[in-house]
């Protein structure tokens, strides 16, 4: 039987990919990292192999993986030094032996074009892992139907959807649909240098949401597209800091750009049945 660690393991998508490995093996087999010790706590009392750790800390990343076969490495947040926390795993990784590590990249349509730098990381996390040696598995993943809240506002109701994007689309996925799918490779296939493209079965845009949102809601809901200048202006106007909407805007910028919204059907493969539509998702996403 394999052991797997899995890092991150206290955030969202770490836990469904626990939650799918549970009905398959035993938490024993399971090694957890996190940098939060009151979940970690609780994780102990279930019997997972818990390691307090973050992926700047080499000595807590080289004594998780003792004995470990897999390696699932969820990507690190952007508010360090991301691609050098990913070499940190990828290299404590290869000096612990273990057969193959799991990255959980983004699935974006041409790299050469990207506005939004910070997807840079993913890419380069890739190609460090493929020039490590490692066998590896790349779960490409679209952006997460989850996020679609914090795109349009907790007043979407009553304001319509604002955003740059034009009449780009992207290939929502829920994060729980993905985790599963992981744990289901994880567990059920061998390490064989696979990549895997994680995206909902169609591509929406914002003016799809719209239309989800006033069927499901009986408001109606309009989605705008606003030029950058006037969507920044409004952001500022807001009180969000300067760094936070250049963010927003590279993301928007790549989504009118069609960078978000090629369409695979590995993860629909891989769950064994279909993927989450974006209507009972957003369904379930705003409690409607």
């Amino acid at each position: 039987m394999k052991k797997i660690l899995v890092t991150g393991a206290s955030g969202i998508l770490g836990t469904t990919v626990i939650e799918t490995l549970l009905k398959q093996v035993l938490a024993q087999e399971i090694n957890v990292l996190s940098r939060k010790e009151e979940k970690l706590a609780a994780m102990q009392t279930k019997g997972f192999n818990t390691h307090h750790g973050d992926y700047d800390d080499i000595k807590a990343l080289e004594k998780a993986m003792i004995g470990v076969d897999t390696v699932l490495l969820i990507s690190a947040g952007d508010e360090g030094d991301r691609m050098q926390q990913h070499r940190n795993v990828v290299d404590a990784a290869k000096k612990a032996g273990v057969s193959c590590i799991a990255y959980t990249s983004r699935s974006l349509r041409d790299r050469t074009t990207l506005v939004n730098k910070l997807m840079f990381d993913h890419f380069d996390t890739e190609d460090y892992i493929k020039a490590s040696g490692l066998g590896y598995t790349i779960f490409r993943n679209a952006l997460y139907m989850d996020v679609i809240p914090l795109f349009v506002g907790k007043q979407v109701f009553d304001t319509g959807i604002f955003q740059p994007a034009g009449d780009g689309k992207v290939a929502f996925a829920l994060r729980k649909d993905m985790g599963e799918a992981m744990a289901n490779v994880l567990l059920n296939e061998h390490c064989e240098n696979i990549t895997y493209t994680f995206t909902g079965n169609a591509s929406y845009s914002f003016y799809d949401v719209a239309a989800v949102l006033t069927e499901l809601s009986d408001k109606e809901i309009k989605y705008t597209p606003v030029e950058i200048p006037a969507f920044e202006a409004m952001m500022l106007g807001k009180g969000l800091p300067q760094v936070m909407v250049k963010k927003i805007i590279d993301f928007n910028t790549d989504i009118k750009n069609n960078q978000e919204a090629g369409i695979s059907n590995d993860l629909e493969n891989k769950l064994g049945r279909q993927v989450t539509s974006l209507k009972a998702g957003l369904k379930t996403l705003f409690g409607l």
